[in-house]
């Protein structure tokens, strides 16, 4: 019977074939970088592939001064190193000294050739990006029905919120037909009304991933009215998708944290803004029971019997006010109508006297010159027949009657002659 051996004795052996091999323990190897990957430890971890096969290789963090540029995607390089057995896993890699840049692979090429195109073109502006609901209720996802990606974002959900419907676009990620299968899954829950929508899938290398990027998916996110989350491969990778989406996230995971909120985090919110509102109207009722206190103050200052009590003793003063000043008014007018009365009264004696002497003048010179006085002297006066006064010789004619008056009574005469002063005093 042939001999039987442990896994682990036919690892250790094959390893030591590898061991002991020349030229795999001082081997430089030309290819185009795939699946690269930095860990936390310092590590690099990526797969070096060609047309017809790849082989896994390591750069650990000892070994990274041997690596002068950051290690990306598409890149062709020649890596110097050893070719060794990993027991653990029963699988032979790459573990690489010294990494130098060769050129870019036609993948990666062709990633950069669209990347520009399109970039060109605005399709990756910031003014074409759509805001990511803070609070969605209908979630869309596009990715494969099994894997990691849609277990990690379910997971996710209903941690965070199980109140948030999910709904799934079962879609190709990977092979010839992914890109038509996503672009189908894109339009087709972009016509169901959702608030976002999650575009992704798990990590792997960049033929993995290629048919995000495909111009067809890029146009489908850029034409979806729905706010759309790229969430392609793990944090390092990037994808067309990437740019074109709305917002990119780093993980599957990440994209459930950023398209479903925290609803325990919102009832918290919720709560603690219920509280300042409750302080903040609890402060406002305190003012304004204040101010309806000072406004019932107010009030009953200005109630209608109270203001009608006030306007009567207001005219009460009034009146007695307007009393005392008209008795002041009286007496002042009265004073002032004793004061005229006395003054006219003087004016009137002062004026009366004084007339009374020129009257007692004016009589005194009327009397010298009265008719009746002259009359009493010897004088008289002379009137025609029909009684007017003559005072001149051409008033008589020789033969007309006259009347002679004198102090006690006339004389009826006859005019005999008519003769001019001239004449008598020729005479």
């Amino acid at each position: 019977m042939a001999s039987i051996f442990t896994v682990s004795q036919v690892t250790a052996y094959i390893k030591n074939m590898f061991t002991q091999d020349f030229a795999l323990n001082r081997i430089s190897i030309k290819g185009e970088v795939s699946n690269c990957k930095y860990h936390t430890s310092g590590h690099i971890y990526f797969t070096l592939k060609d047309g017809g096969a790849q082989i896994a290789a390591v750069m650990f963090a000892g070994q990274r001064k041997g690596l002068a540029f950051e290690l990306k995607e598409g890149q062709q390089v020649v890596v110097t190193g050893t070719v060794d057995v990993y027991e653990r896993d029963g699988r032979y890699q790459l573990y690489a000294r010294e990494i130098k840049k060769e050129g870019k692979g036609d993948l990666f090429a062709r990633f950069e050739k669209l990347r520009d195109e399109l970039e060109e073109m605005g399709m990756f502006d910031s003014c074409y990006k759509q805001p990511i609901p803070k609070y969605a209720k209908k979630v869309g996802i596009v990715t494969a029905s099994t894997g990691a990606a849609i277990r990690d974002i379910m997971n996710i959900s209903a941690r965070r919120n199980p109140y948030v419907q999910l709904i799934l676009y079962p879609a190709l990620v990977q092979g010839e037909q992914a890109a038509c299968s996503i672009v189908k899954g894109i339009e087709a829950l972009d016509a169901m009304d959702l608030d976002v929508i999650i575009v992704g899938r798990g990590g792997g290398s960049i033929e993995d991933l290629w048919a995000f990027n495909e111009e067809i998916v890029a146009r489908a996110i850029f034409n979806c009215r729905t706010p759309v989350i790229s969430a392609v491969g793990h944090e390092t990778d990037v994808t067309i998708a990437d740019y074109v989406a709305d917002l990119r996230a780093p993980t599957p995971s990440a994209a459930a944290e950023l398209a479903v909120f925290d609803y325990r985090q919102f009832v918290e919110q919720v709560r603690l803004y219920k509280q300042v509102l409750d302080r903040a109207m609890g402060r406002h009722m305190e003012r304004l029971r204040f101010r309806l206190s000072q406004d019932r103050m107010k009030l009953k200052l200005r109630e209608p019997i109270r203001q009608v009590n006030d306007m009567r003793q207001r005219l009460a003063d009034l009146e007695s006010s307007l009393e005392q000043e008209m008795k002041e008014k009286l007496l002042s007018d009265r004073q002032q109508i004793k004061e005229a009365e006395d003054i006219l009264k003087r004016r009137m004696e002062r004026s009366l006297t004084e007339n009374s002497h020129r009257l007692a003048l004016l009589a005194s010179r009327l009397d010298g010159l009265s008719p009746l006085k002259k009359l009493g002297g010897g004088y008289g006066f002379i009137t025609d027949s029909r009684g007017q006064a003559m005072t001149a010789i051409r008033q008589a004619e020789v033969g007309s009657s006259i009347r002679v008056h004198v102090r006690d009574g006339y004389l009826d005469a006859r005019v005999e002659a008519v003769i001019p002063v001239a004449e008598i005093r020729e005479e």
